[in-house]
């Protein structure tokens, strides 16, 4: 059996008077290295960031990455990345890694929103929901989810035991149960069934994770996460929190635990803060999909200890770059001959040696490099952000950093609009 080289260590706890507060500081420690926590882990969906090196992303600071099991599975298939070592090694990162279970394809391949997970709780209510003029790619039953390929129509059957076994030869650190993923208008009662289902697969999940630690012999241990769903209901999500946090199958527990589902980010922080209220204390907790600036400060103040979001890639891609006085679209006319960085100060690669004017030619021109400065700046600015929020907690600093933070970001990103 692997040895169990995985471990979470508290550092520090947020405090304020008046009150007790569930965000803290921490180091999780993986075979592949330690994550000091808050922490950003950048989204490489194919065993990649779009349009930037590994080494570059090891250089701007990201301290792990997060691939996605599904389209791994698809292509090039988790059968090469264990015949190459493993994620790590295939890709050539030395680093933690994480693969998310292929659950959020379960909601953006059958119902179609793609990459949305922010939603409008109050518009409709239907378990038939499916976005406009898109295809069903994915069909759930009580035993797993039948998927139609979105890159050549093929079809494809996850269960609880498949996605473990795809996870384990893909290798990561940090490994997720699969869930089903509902969107927040799927009717209570669908929520309730679907809550039930993701139950019982995560203790198929711990099982068939245990058969293979044990099988897999030499291999580094994979930690794995529990996921817990419930929508917007607080008992669905404080009931899925006590399941998951109490879980035990065949001796063996969750290593930590995934908050995942369609959230309306209005509510974000009360949810996040209902489950880490029933978690485990001296588990990790990771937020899935969370990525903009005023969102981590909620996530980590209610108790979230890492993240993951394609936003600072995506938004990049579209010439949206962050600074710490908003977010602007540097391909706007407005810096054509603007001869300053995105950034007076910033550290990173991009803003120490281009312009917005040469940003802007560049996506003017549309070339490829565009969008990799342009993410450079954006990945480095989220991990940073993350970073010095662990380091206002260990200073007992936190909210009179987030009070300033905020107070220029917003009032920029308001003037930017």
């Amino acid at each position: 059996m692997a040895d169990k080289s995985f471990t979470f260590e508290i550092t520090s706890e947020i405090s304020e008077p008046g009150g007790d507060r569930l965000g803290r500081s921490g180091v999780i420690s993986t075979p592949h290295g330690e994550i000091k926590t808050p922490a950003f882990i950048p989204v490489g969906t194919k065993a990649t960031v779009k349009s930037v090196l590994p080494e570059s992303m090891k250089e701007l600071g990201a301290q792990a990455l997060l691939a996605n099991a599904y389209h791994l599975y698809l292509q090039p298939g988790s059968d090469i990345l264990d015949e190459a070592g493993g994620l790590s090694k295939f890709m050539n990162w030395d680093k933690p890694t994480f693969t998310d279970s292929g659950g959020f394809q379960v909601m953006s391949l059958g119902v179609g929103f793609k990459k949305v997970i922010a939603m409008d709780a109050d518009t409709f209510r239907a378990d038939d929901v499916i976005a406009d003029k898109k295809e069903r790619l994915a069909h759930v039953d009580d035993e797993g989810v039948t998927f139609k390929s979105h890159l050549d129509g093929s079809m494809h059957r996850f269960t609880p035991e498949v996605s473990m076994r795809v996870q384990h030869q893909i290798g990561a650190d940090i490994i997720f149960a699969f869930d089903e993923c509902t969107t927040l208008h799927n009717t209570r009662r669908y929520q309730e069934k679907s809550l039930e289902r993701t139950r019982l697969w995560a203790l198929r999940c711990l099982a068939e994770h245990q058969a293979l630690t044990q099988s897999r012999i030499g291999k580094p241990y994979q930690a794995l996460f529990g996921v817990l769903q419930g929508a917007q209901y607080e008992d669905l999500r404080r009931k899925a929190a006590k399941d998951l946090g109490t879980m035990e199958n065949s001796g063996i527990e969750f290593d930590g635990f995934g908050i995942g589902g369609a959230l309306d980010k209005s509510t974000l922080g009360t949810i996040v803060k209902w489950v880490n209220e029933e978690l485990p204390r001296n588990k990790p907790r990771h937020l899935l999909g969370i990525g903009e600036p005023s969102d981590l400060f909620v996530g980590v103040e209610n108790g979230a200890d890492t993240f993951d979001c394609v936003a600072p890639s995506r938004e990049a891609r579209t010439s949206a770059v962050y600074t710490n006085t908003g977010r602007f679209n540097v391909s706007n006319g407005a810096f054509k001959r603007d001869f300053t960085p995105i950034e007076e100060g910033c550290g990173c690669y991009t803003c120490q040696n281009y312009t917005k004017a040469y940003l802007n030619h560049l996506f003017r021109g549309k070339e490829i490099l565009a969008a990799t400065l342009a993410t450079i700046h954006n990945e480095y600015f989220i991990i940073k952000l993350v970073d010095d929020m662990r380091k206002a907690i260990d200073k007992q600093e936190f909210f009179e950093f987030k009070k300033d933070f905020l107070g220029r970001y917003q009032a920029g990103r308001s003037q930017n609009a």
